[in-house]
């Protein structure tokens, strides 16, 4: 059997929302070697065109805020409603190792068991911005497979997690009540990014509290320039309980309401083109990046690197003989 009759018959699996078939190929395109890129890039070629569209939903928050029982709850209020949900949760990596726990899945075992729901955790293998590499692929092939709604769990490490609203339709900061200076809402980064701000934890001694920093939180979005792709009220906070079940439906009608929106507006469309553009350019930055880390750049980058610890050379003027050693190299894509 050919390779391109191998990756046909896995882009046919995928369209049938065969879940073995969408593991097997998000297990390749996270993969770092060569051969298996060329083959992920012919199976996204094979699926760009599915004419299927999942609402993307970002989810980000502090660790220890509650995000995959927030997440699992949440889920299994959409798969009562009739709806195929895809998780994809980025689980921290070691910065020695590269090695990653990945128990996201673990701590959603009644969403682990309904036959509408998907749960993939992946490593971030060290990439910034709370999401691995290859997660917006990821969303695509599980867009293909027929799932309504796909949801992106964030490392969850702090302010500079804002790559992941480069993929998805709606952004959501999850908060814990009286997690102390409520006000760093008027920050510039995550809390600009959001969309739907949620106080989890909204419940026994902590549900006075949860309003309390609600109302601090809806005070510090005022202060926020408007945006162009908001209706009036959002970016808005809200309190919400995923222990026991309390503010969710309300979460999911705000959610629905800004997509509709959005949609009405022309912003949707024109938000997935502006992601697409950006990972493009994304791509092309990586591509450069792994074209030093290939002979015969490798061993000059060695070099130069050892002349900058001795001191011989600026960090700039390294960098600058390095790039200039690519300006005449072909891109291999493979790499990007």
């Amino acid at each position: 059997m050919t390779t391109q009759t191998v990756i046909q018959a896995m882009a046919d699996k995928v369209l049938a929302g065969d879940r073995r078939a969408l593991a097997q190929a998000i297990t390749l395109i996270e993969s770092g070697r060569d051969d298996h890129r060329i083959k992920a890039l012919a199976l996204l070629d094979l699926l760009q065109n599915s004419n299927r569209e999942a609402l993307r939903l970002g989810l980000s928050g502090t660790p220890g805020v509650g995000k995959s029982t927030f997440i699992e709850s949440f889920g299994m209020m959409l798969v009562a409603q009739g709806l195929k949900v895809a998780v994809l949760a980025i689980d921290p990596s070691s910065a020695r190792t590269g090695g990653s726990i990945l128990g996201d899945k673990t701590r959603m075992e009644r969403l682990t068991r309904e036959p509408n729901a998907y749960i993939r955790p992946s490593p971030s293998q060290t990439e910034l911005g709370g999401v691995a590499r290859r997660t917006r692929e990821a969303a695509m092939l599980c867009e293909a497979a027929g799932y309504d709604i796909i949801l992106i769990e964030t490392v969850g490490v702090g302010q500079s997690e804002t790559v992941v609203a480069q993929m998805c339709d709606v952004f959501t900061l999850l908060l814990a009540p009286a997690g102390g200076d409520e006000l760093q809402g008027v920050k510039r980064g995550i809390m600009e990014m959001a969309d739907l701000i949620l106080i989890n934890k909204a419940d026994g001694d902590l549900a006075a509290a949860a309003q309390r920093t609600c109302a601090d939180y809806a005070g510090a979005l005022h202060l926020l320039r408007k945006r162009a792709q908001d209706p009036d009220g959002f970016p808005k906070a809200a309190c919400v309980s995923a222990l026991q079940d309390t503010g969710l439906p309300e979460a999911w009608e705000d959610i629905q309401h800004l997509v509709t929106w959005r949609k009405s507006q022309g912003l949707f469309v024109k938000t997935r083109a502006d992601q697409a553009r950006y990972w493009f350019a994304q791509d092309i930055r990586n591509g450069f990046l792994a074209q030093l880390e290939r002979d015969p750049y490798k061993q000059k980058i060695i070099d130069l690197a050892e002349k900058v610890g001795q001191g011989d050379m600026s960090p700039s003027r390294a960098a600058q003989l390095a790039l200039a050693s690519l300006r005449s190299a072909p891109i291999n894509d493979a790499n990007t």
